[in-house]
Formats: structure tokens, C-alpha cells, sequence
């Protein structure tokens, strides 16, 4: 007698075909196209930078010598460029961290009219370019701004008082006023988890204001300000369109000094070596901060 037991014949469903195809190709093949871009994107234009800094245009057939770093290094312009990029990187911190926390305490515990669109509204500063808040401040405190116009209409003067913004003050008030809400962002993410029960309990104890911040929500706050302050010194560290804005006389930061040596000079050794110590100690300063960050727990 035949057997008529045909061994299954089920066809795999559509889905199932295209589970098998994505597991079995390579982990290598998904990686990469990003792998590429990243390279092609990114990467390649920076290895030309650094190649560039390490050719002199004494040599003609192109090789490769330490000559930039050292002419560019032990120069004076440069030495006080980087002192000034780290003076006002540091002095816009240290203010974006003291404004924002305080702002972000306001918006977080002071009931107020429109304190949620305040909020929202942080977010879409994020997006606006800096050289819109710079060009903002020059319309209010510029030679020709309004400030000046009043003062010159009350008094009858020739020019107004205001002549700041071309120093070094300007830039950074220009700065603490456009990377502060960098910093209250992630501060106002960490309020909004904060458990207020621990606040009425302080305070029920009979706990001020100022004790309450200091030991309960600043303890809360750190990896917040942590993470803030640490993105805001990067960016102020290759901050260019504020400095350029502003028209500050003799504010010569490192960005701006790839910009002259590149652009006005045709150096481009030097401005590829300036770059580069740009670069270094951004990732440098990156790092760090992942550190701390880890040690933290933030």
C-alpha cells in the first residue's frame, strides 16, 4: 500500500522571507554605508586639515615637517587668541550656569502666568542661529541702537553711552544671552522628575527657600549642570559668528584667528594648526566631561 503522507510543503510568509534576509546579512554590510558617510563626510576633511598643518609652503614638493606648529605656537597673536578663547569660553559658563539655574528654578517652582509657554519657548530658541541675538543686542546697545538714540534724544549729547558691545563684555553677553537656554533645558528636564514630596517634607521642617535649594534641588541638579555647562563651554569654545558680529576691536579668539590667517592672510598652514589645537581641545574637553559624567552616574 503507498503512503500518501507528503511531507509539509508550508511556504514561508512574506514576513518571514524578510526576516531571514535581514539575519542573515553580515553585521558589517548594515554598518557600512554610515561607516562611509562618516568617513567621506567628515572624516576625510579632517585629515586633509591636518595633513595641511603639518605642510609648510616653503616645500615644494609637499612633505611633511613640524615648521607650522612651531612658528605658529610661539607666536604671540596665538598665545593670545587661545588665552582669550579660554577667558571668555570659561566667563560665558560659569554666567549661562548661574542664569540658567536661577531661570530654571522660576519656570519650575514659581507659578506664574505663561510659565509652560516660557518653557516651550526655550526650545525653539535652541534653533535660532547665533548671529540673530547678536544682531539683536547691536539694535539695542549698538553705536546706533536705541539705547544710544534715547540717551542722544534726552540729553541732547552727540553719541549715547553705550559702546560696550565692541569689547570683550559685549561678546560675552552676547554669549551668556544665547547658550543659556542650553542650560536650562536639561535642568528643566531634571525639576520636572524631581519628587516634590521631598520639597514639602523640607519644608515642613521648617526649611527656607535658600536651604531647600541648596540641599535639596541643587543635589538633584548637579549632573543636569553637569552636562549643560559642559556643552556650553565647547560651543563657546569654537564660538565664530558672535565674535564676528559683534565687531569686537582686538577680540581675537581662535576661530577668528583661522579666519584671518586663512582668509586674509592665505596662510593656510597656520590657520590648519590653529584648527587643529582647536579640535584638540574641544575632543579634549569632551572627554572629560564623559568622565566625570560617569563617575557621577549622570
Amino acid at each position: 500500500m503507498a503512503d500518501t503522507t507528503a511531507p509539509s510543503t508550508t511556504a514561508p510568509t512574506p514576513g518571514r522571507r524578510k526576516a531571514v534576509g535581514l539575519t542573515s546579512t553580515p553585521t558589517w554590510a548594515w554598518a557600512l554605508p554610515p561607516v562611509l558617510v562618516l568617513a567621506l563626510g567628515f572624516l576625510y576633511p579632517l585629515a586633509l586639515v591636518v595633513r595641511q598643518s603639518f605642510t609648510p609652503e616653503s616645500l615644494e614638493d609637499g612633505g611633511a615637517s613640524l615648521t607650522p606648529y612651531t612658528e605658529v605656537l610661539a607666536s604671540t597673536v596665538f598665545r593670545e587668541a587661545l588665552t582669550t578663547t579660554v577667558r571668555l569660553a570659561v566667563g560665558a559658563t560659569v554666567g549661562c550656569l548661574v542664569l540658567g539655574f536661577v531661570l530654571a528654578l522660576v519656570i519650575a517652582f514659581v507659578p506664574f502666568p505663561g510659565g509652560k509657554a516660557v518653557a516651550r519657548f526655550i526650545d525653539v530658541f535652541l534653533s535660532f542661529p547665533s548671529f540673530l541675538i547678536t544682531l539683536a543686542l547691536l539694535f539695542i546697545y549698538g553705536s546706533v541702537g536705541m539705547a544710544n538714540g534715547a540717551w542722544t534724544g534726552v540729553t541732547g549729547a552727540a553719541e549715547g553711552p553705550f559702546h560696550f558691545l565692541t569689547t570683550p563684555w559685549g561678546v560675552l553677553l552676547a554669549e551668556i544671552t544665547y547658550f543659556t537656554p542650553f542650560v536650562m533645558r536639561p535642568l528643566l528636564a531634571a525639576f520636572s522628575q524631581l519628587d516634590t514630596a521631598q520639597l514639602e517634607v523640607a519644608s515642613s521642617l521648617g526649611a527656607g527657600p535658600v536651604r531647600i535649594v541648596r540641599q535639596v534641588i541643587l543635589p538633584e541638579a548637579l549632573p543636569a549642570l553637569a552636562a549643560g555647562g559642559s556643552l556650553v563651554l565647547v560651543l563657546c569654545l569654537n564660538e565664530f559668528g558672535i565674535v564676528l558680529f559683534t565687531g569686537a576691536k582686538g577680540v581675537t579668539t581662535l576661530p577668528m584667528l583661522v579666519y584671518s590667517k586663512a582668509i586674509l592672510e592665505s596662510d593656510y598652514p597656520a590657520a590648519c594648526v590653529v584648527a587643529v589645537v582647536n579640535i584638540v581641545l574641544s575632543v579634549g574637553l569632551y572627554s572629560l566631561y564623559r568622565v566625570v559624567s560617569r563617575r557621577a552616574g549622570a
